[in-house]
C-alpha cells in the first residue's frame, strides 16, 4: 500500500469567476454591462487583377444615426486595405496600430508588406482580448502572391474566401454575391457587384445606410472611391410646409406688469471709426 495521498481530481473548468460575479450582482450592487448593438455592411470580392472592397457609411448609437458619412475602409499599407464593422473606435485604432507596425516592417526590410502579415497581426491581437475588442474585419490586398481577401472575426478566427461579407447587413449582401459572383470578373463587374451588395445591406438593414464607398486594389495601384454611389439621397420637397401667421387660433391673452429696481448704472464709451457716441 502506497503512503502517498491521492490528490482530488480537478475538473477541466474553473467556475470561481461565476460565483464571484453572482455575488457581485446580488450583494455588491454591480450592474452587468449590456451588449451594444452595432450595424454595418462591409464586403469584398476578388476579380481578375485584384480586390474590390466596399462599405456603407452609417454609424449608429443604439437606434440613433450618429454619423451619416463614416469612413469604414481603413488604410493598412500601400497595397493593403481593411473594412471594419463593430465599434468604430475599436476598428479605427486596431487598424491604425497594425498599419504602424507594418510600416516599420516595410522600412526596415525594404520590401512590400504581404497581406498574410497583416492578417496574422490582426488575428493575434483580437484573439488576445477574447472578443472584447469589437472589430470584425474584411482584409484585402495584392502582393507577390496575387490577390488576397479574407475575413477576421472579433475572437481571432479568420477565413480566406473569393468573396466575403460581414456586419449586420451581411446576409443581404451575401445573397447578391451568391447569385451573381463568377471567377475572373473584370474590374467594372466587380465594382458593380460589390456596390449592389452594399446597397442590398443599406436597404434591408436598419444599421446600414447613407453612401457606398469602394476601394480598388491592384498590383500597380490602390484607389479609394468615396462616395461611389449615394444610395439614400434626400428627396426634394414637393411643397412648402410652413404655416402662415395667425393660422393657429389664440385662445387667451393676458398682460402682466414686471416690477424692477435699478440697482446701478454703468457708462461706457464706444469709439467707432467715423464718430464717437456715448451711451448711458
Amino acid at each position: 500500500m502506497s503512503g502517498l495521498i491521492k490528490e482530488p481530481e480537478v475538473g477541466g473548468f474553473s467556475f470561481e469567476n461565476c460565483k464571484r460575479n453572482e455575488y457581485l450582482m446580488t450583494k455588491g450592487g454591480f450592474t452587468v454591462p449590456k451588449a451594444i448593438k452595432t450595424g454595418t455592411t462591409i464586403a469584398g470580392v476578388i476579380f481578375k487583377d485584384g480586390v474590390v472592397l466596399g462599405a456603407d457609411t452609417r454609424a449608429t448609437d443604439g437606434n440613433i444615426v450618429a454619423e451619416k458619412n463614416c469612413h469604414k475602409i481603413h488604410y493598412i499599407a500601400p497595397n493593403i486595405y481593411c473594412c471594419g464593422a463593430g465599434t468604430a473606435a475599436d476598428t479605427e485604432y486596431t487598424t491604425r496600430m497594425v498599419a504602424s507596425q507594418l510600416e516599420l516592417h516595410r522600412l526596415n526590410s525594404g520590401r512590400q508588406v504581404r497581406v498574410v502579415s497583416a492578417n496574422r497581426l490582426l488575428r493575434q491581437y483580437l484573439f488576445r482580448y477574447q472578443g472584447h475588442v469589437s472589430a470584425a474585419l474584411v482584409l484585402g490586398g495584392v502582393d507577390i502572391n496575387g490577390p488576397y481577401l479574407g475575413s477576421i472575426h472579433p475572437h481571432g478566427s479568420s477565413d480566406r474566401l473569393p468573396y466575403v461579407t460581414m456586419g449586420s447587413g451581411s446576409l443581404a449582401a451575401m445573397a447578391v454575391f451568391e447569385d451573381r459572383y463568377k471567377p475572373d470578373m473584370s474590374e467594372e463587374e466587380a465594382k458593380e457587384l460589390v456596390a449592389d451588395g452594399i446597397r442590398a445591406g443599406i436597404f434591408n438593414d436598419l444599421g446600414s445606410g447613407s453612401n457606398v464607398d469602394l476601394c480598388v486594389i491592384t498590383k500597380d495601384r490602390a484607389e479609394m472611391i468615396r462616395p461611389y454611389h449615394v444610395a439614400n439621397e434626400r428627396g426634394v420637397k414637393q411643397g412648402n410646409y410652413l404655416y402662415k401667421r395667425e393660422t393657429t387660433q389664440v385662445l387667451k391673452k393676458f398682460e402682466k406688469k414686471v416690477h424692477y429696481e435699478v440697482m446701478s448704472t454703468n457708462v461706457k464709451e464706444i469709439r467707432p471709426a467715423a464718430e464717437t457716441m456715448e451711451i448711458a
